[in-house]
């Protein structure tokens, strides 16, 4: 057992910068999938076909495929079309346009949850449909559906680990890269547990002091 802690204390520093790269994927990935969820969210509703069912399709397939399916069709099967990305960006679109499909059907609940009464209110002072969207629906809807956005962005991080297959050096392969080493497994998998908690935990105290100042508001 001392053998085990001394390891995991002469390896803690290296498993952090690991834990730095994992924030990094996870910081892109959720902009890119909350942009992407945003306009899917809102195509979803729309009533043109052209927008609604390529969302739709969109949708069903991301979450209906398995995340690490989706990572190896990025990382191995573009190349096979003429197009090679490097593990980073190619982590990082995986990562995103799957979250893209679950933000996306979290921002199409959002706006429904608005009632319908705004958006006519909105309409009947001269506000273009984009413009009710913009400043009078999508502004609540954010609000109602911060704690959902919060568990998303919370299972991406956890989500992350999965990158580590395509050579990534971030928490989870800077662990098994100690453990290759060292054979700790206990102490390196208990440390890099504690890290992802470590991180998971902080994010889900932003969100919820996020969610006080917005009821405030």
């Amino acid at each position: 057992m001392a053998y085990q802690m001394q390891v995991l204390i002469e390896n803690f520093g290296y498993l952090l910068i690991g834990a730095v790269e994992t924030l990094k994927i996870t910081s892109i990935a959720v902009l890119m999938g909350l942009f992407i969820g945003t306009f899917v969210g809102m195509g979803r509703l729309a009533k043109s076909r052209v927008l609604s069912y390529p969302s739709s399709v969109y949708v069903e397939f991301l979450r209906g495929t398995p995340l690490l399916v989706q990572i190896f069709l990025i990382y191995y099967g573009l190349p096979s079309l003429g197009l090679n990305l490097k593990a980073f960006p190619a982590a990082v679109i995986a990562l995103g346009i799957n979250s893209g499909a679950y933000v996306a059907e979290i921002v199409r609940a959002g706006i429904q949850s608005v009632a319908k009464g705004q958006y006519e209110a909105a309409r009947s002072l001269g506000m273009t449909h984009s413009q009710a969207m913009r400043y009078v629906i999508l502004p609540q809807a954010f609000r109602n559906i911060l704690p959902a956005l919060g568990n998303e962005f919370i299972a991406l991080l956890k989500d992350s680990s999965l990158v580590s297959v395509i050579g990534i050096t971030e928490l989870m392969k800077s662990g098994q890269i100690v453990i290759s080493r060292t054979f700790a497994s206990f102490s390196i998998y208990g440390g890099v547990a504690l890290i992802y908690f470590g991180m998971t935990f902080t994010l889900s105290r932003i969100v919820r002091y996020a969610e006080k100042r917005m009821a405030i508001s």
